[in-house]
């Protein structure tokens, strides 16, 4: 399936029983919450989605189960985030094995890679598979930066289409943009700074909150492209308490909370995380509980994004 790179990118949470078993039920039933609301494809296996904890078998069975459900109505993207070169290859071809559309693609774990080695890295990936790849670029979390002359030397490969923007530095999107023009789709990867960031000329927006207010986080993404900013920035100013908890150390927890609250999803998280509690939980509910007491209606944007789709 052809993958686009504009529009909503939910980077879903992965649902666990209580015994610590995938909770497929769950993760299908917040699938068809993200589909309902017009999201433009899937992304699977990333931070939210604690990936660092899942087997090999539990993501093959994630890209399976989101592949047969959703049908072809958006493309399923999976995270590849490995510690070594051959294990960053094998895992994108069980990925397309799997039925994939696309790959997000995070520098090497753990070893803080130079420039070169990092190109290197990518471009071994890259010419490994025919999938489609979105370069994850986050050195707050993950140390490395990937910078613009290194997408320069990554623009020979034809399957790198985008990059995942979470330096927190909003101005690299005009940098991206004016340096490559339309080589690169650009997709902000920071909640709190989407809007701002969709303004500038981002493509796109992987979300995190979207995981349990869909609705929203669509909404903002095309009231934007729509031109219509005064009601965006409405949304995103009641939204906005809500988005900061994807900047923190226990976004997971944070989220799979809001999903719980809105009826999305379970709080149940892998080990080594634990589920919050005592104040800190306490805390985050009365976020939730004030967004969602003055949650606000949302206005009809059907045709806009008809528009924006041509």
């Amino acid at each position: 399936m052809n993958v686009q790179w504009k529009g909503v990118f939910p980077a879903v949470t992965t649902k666990f029983t209580d015994n610590d078993r995938l909770d497929i039920p769950a993760f299908l039933s917040n699938i068809e919450a993200q589909l309902n609301a017009g999201v433009d494809g899937i992304i699977l296996g990333g931070t939210l989605g604690e990936a660092s904890t899942l087997t090999d078998e539990e993501k093959a069975t994630l890209v399976k189960e989101t592949v047969a459900f959703v049908g072809g109505k958006v493309p399923v993207i999976m995270n590849v985030a490995e510690q070594s070169t051959a294990k960053a290859i094998q895992a994108a071809e069980e990925a397309r094995k799997n039925g994939a559309s696309g790959l997000m693609l995070l520098p090497p774990m753990r070893y803080k890679a130079d420039d070169k080695e990092t190109v290197a890295y990518f471009k071994a990936v890259a010419q490994s598979t025919p999938l489609p790849i979105m370069i994850y670029n986050n050195p707050v979390d993950y140390r490395i930066l990937v910078t613009l002359d290194m997408f320069a030397e990554l623009a020979s490969e034809d399957n790198i289409q985008a990059v995942k923007e979470s330096t927190r530095d909003v101005g690299n999107i005009t940098k991206m943009k004016t340096r490559f023009g339309d080589r690169f789709k650009v997709l902000s990867g920071v909640d709190t700074i989407a809007l701002e960031s969709l303004v500038l000329g981002a493509d796109g927006w992987v979300a995190g909150l979207v995981c349990a207010f869909p609705g929203e986080t669509v909404a903002i993404y095309n009231l934007v492209k729509s031109g219509r900013l005064e009601e965006a920035v409405a949304i995103n100013r009641w939204f906005y308490p809500l988005l900061e908890l994807d900047i923190h150390p226990k976004l997971v927890q944070n989220i799979k909370l809001a999903e719980v609250c809105t009826g999305l999803g379970t709080e149940a998280v892998r080990l080594p995380r634990l589920p919050l509690e005592g104040a800190e939980r306490e805390e985050v509910l009365g976020i939730i509980n004030e967004a969602l007491a003055n949650r606000p209606a949302l206005p009809e944007f059907k045709k806009e994004k008809e528009l924006i789709s041509l």
